[in-house]
C-alpha cells in the first residue's frame, strides 16, 4: 500500500453511495437534452456506438486517473494535485492542475445554477398548466421567462440556496443524504415518464431514431462530437471527481467504480432519449431544437397531452433533481479547499463561495435582457456576437476543460510513480498495461482533437 498524506477526513458511508454520488455529479441537464438530439443528428446507433468506444477509450481512463488523485492525495484538488506530485518527486506546479479543474467547476456553477433555476420555475408552470395557455402560447412563455431579470433572478437564488443548503451540510449528512434519495427517485421518475411516452407518444418511431445505425452520417467531426460528447458527460476536468474521490475508502475499487458510473451515465443519457422523443414526434415538433427542446418544445407538448399537467411536473422536478446531484458536486471542490487550506468552517465557506458564485450568475441571467446586445469581445471575430453567459459557457467548455482533461492525463500517464498506480488500482498485467496506454497515448491525444477542432 502506497502511504496517505494528510489527516483522516470524511469518507463516504460505502462504496455504493460514492457510486451514487458519482452518478449524480455526471448525470446533468447535458445528459438529458443535449445527447439524445446529438445522437439523433448524428446518425442513431452508429452515433451510440462510437459514443460507448470513446467512453471507454478516453473517459473512463481518465475519470479512473481523476479518482486515483483525489484518493491518493486525500484533499480538495489543488491540495490533491500538490501532495501526489510531491510523493511522485515531481514538481510542485502541478498543483495548478487542481485549481484549474477547481476554478473551471466554479465558472461552471455560476450559469448552471441559472439554468436549473428554469427547471424549478416550469416544475410550477408545468403543474399549472402553463396558465391554461394554447400549445402555440407555450412556446413562447420561455421567451418571456428570458426577458425577465427578476424572475430568473429569483430562481437562480432558490437554485444556489438549495445547493449551498446541502453542501453546509458536511459529506455524510448533506451530500450523501442528498444523493442517496435524489439518485433512486431520479431513475424511477424516468422510467415512469418511459412508460408515460410510450403510452402516449410515437414510442416506435424514438427507438427508430434513437438506435438505428446509419454509418453514412459518420465523419471525423461526428467522432469528435462523440469524444467531447463523452468527455463532458461523465464529468471529469472540473474538479468535482477528484473531491469526491478524497472521500472514497479504501477497499472500494476505483477501475470498477469508473466503469458503473460512466455506464449509468450512458444509460440516463439513452433512456433520457427514449423519455423525451415519443412525446416529440407524436406532437411533429423538431427533435433538433437544442436546449429549446427542454423548454419549448417538450412544454408545447405538454400543454397538449392527457395528464400533460401532472407528467410535465413530474418532468421537470426529474431535471431538477439531476440539476441539484451535479451542482452540489460542482461546489464541493472549492468548498473542501477552503476547509483543507484556511481551516474554514463549511458554513463560512459555502455562504462565502456561494455569495461570489450567486453574483457572478447574474451575468448570465443578464445575458439574456438587460445586457443582451453587450458583447465583450465584439472586435475579435469569432466573439462578435457572444454575450457575457456565452463567453463563460465557451472558455469553460472548450478551454478549461480540454486543458485540464489533457493535464490529468500526462500527470498520470507520465508523472506519477508507477508503484503507486499498481498499488492503488490493484488491476494487474494486460488490463494495467492497456489503461496506461490509453491514459497516456489515446485519451490525450482524443482531447487534443477536440480542443483543436473547437478553436478552429
Amino acid at each position: 500500500m502506497s502511504h496517505h498524506v494528510g489527516d483522516q477526513k470524511p469518507t463516504w458511508s460505502s462504496g455504493l453511495t460514492f457510486i451514487l454520488a458519482a452518478i449524480g455529479a455526471a448525470v446533468g441537464l447535458g445528459n438529458i437534452w443535449k445527447f439524445p438530439y446529438i445522437v439523433g443528428v448524428s446518425g442513431g446507433g452508429a452515433f451510440v456506438l462510437i459514443y460507448v468506444a470513446c467512453v471507454l477509450f478516453v473517459a473512463i481512463p481518465i475519470l479512473v486517473g481523476e479518482l486515483l488523485i483525489g484518493r491518493v492525495g486525500n484533499g480538495s484538488p489543488p491540495v490533491a494535485m500538490a501532495a501526489v506530485a510531491r510523493e511522485s518527486k515531481r514538481s510542485r506546479w502541478w498543483s495548478a492542475v487542481g485549481w484549474l479543474g477547481a476554478l473551471t467547476g466554479y465558472l461552471i456553477a455560476t450559469y448552471y445554477s441559472v439554468i436549473a433555476g428554469w427547471t424549478l420555475l416550469y416544475v410550477f408552470k408545468a403543474g399549472g398548466d402553463f396558465g391554461g395557455a394554447a400549445p402555440a402560447e407555450v412556446a413562447a412563455q420561455f421567451d418571456d421567462v428570458l426577458a425577465d431579470p427578476l424572475l430568473m433572478t429569483v430562481w437562480h437564488t432558490v437554485f444556489i440556496g438549495i445547493a449551498l443548503f446541502i453542501v453546509g451540510r458536511g459529506l455524510n449528512g448533506g451530500i450523501e443524504r442528498t444523493v442517496k434519495l435524489l439518485m433512486p427517485s431520479l431513475f424511477a421518475m424516468m422510467l415512469v415518464m418511459i412508460v408515460y411516452a410510450a403510452v402516449a407518444g410515437d414510442f416506435p418511431r424514438a427507438v427508430d431514431f434513437l438506435f438505428s445505425a446509419d454509418f453514412s452520417r459518420i465523419d471525423g467531426e461526428v467522432v469528435l462530437a462523440a469524444v467531447g460528447q463523452a468527455f463532458f458527460s461523465i464529468g471529469v476536468a472540473m474538479g468535482l471527481m477528484m473531491a469526491y474521490g478524497a472521500y472514497v475508502p479504501r477497499n472500494v475499487p476505483l477501475t470498477r467504480s469508473a466503469f458503473i458510473i460512466a455506464g449509468a451515465d450512458t444509460a440516463v443519457a439513452l433512456l433520457a432519449g427514449l423519455m423525451i422523443f415519443p412525446l416529440v414526434f407524436a406532437n411533429g415538433l423538431d427533435p433538433a431544437e437544442g436546449p429549446g427542446l427542454i423548454f419549448v418544445t417538450l412544454p408545447t407538448a405538454f400543454a397538449g397531452m392527457p395528464g400533460g399537467a401532472v407528467f410535465g411536473a413530474f418532468f421537470f422536478l426529474l431535471l431538477a433533481f439531476a440539476a441539484i446531484t451535479s451542482i452540489i458536486a460542482i461546489i464541493e471542490p472549492i468548498v473542501a479547499y477552503a476547509e483543507d487550506r484556511w481551516a474554514m468552517r463549511r458554513l463560512d465557506s459555502c455562504l462565502l463561495f456561494g455569495t461570489g458564485a450567486w453574483l457572478l450568475g447574474l451575468a448570465t441571467v443578464f445575458s439574456f435582457n438587460l445586457w443582451k446586445d453587450f458583447k465583450p469581445l465584439a472586435s475579435i471575430e469569432p466573439f462578435a456576437d457572444v454575450t457575457v453567459f456565452g463567453l463563460i459557457d465557451y472558455v469553460t467548455a472548450n478551454v478549461m476543460m480540454p486543458i485540464g482533461g489533457i493535464l490529468i492525463a500526462v500527470f498520470v500517464g507520465w508523472r506519477m510513480s508507477r508503484l503507486t498506480l499498481g498499488n492503488e488500482l490493484a488491476i494487474g498485467g494486460v488490463l494495467f498495461k492497456g489503461w496506461l496506454f490509453l491514459i497516456r497515448f489515446v485519451a490525450p491525444l482524443a482531447i487534443l482533437g477536440i480542443f483543436i477542432a473547437n478553436l478552429t
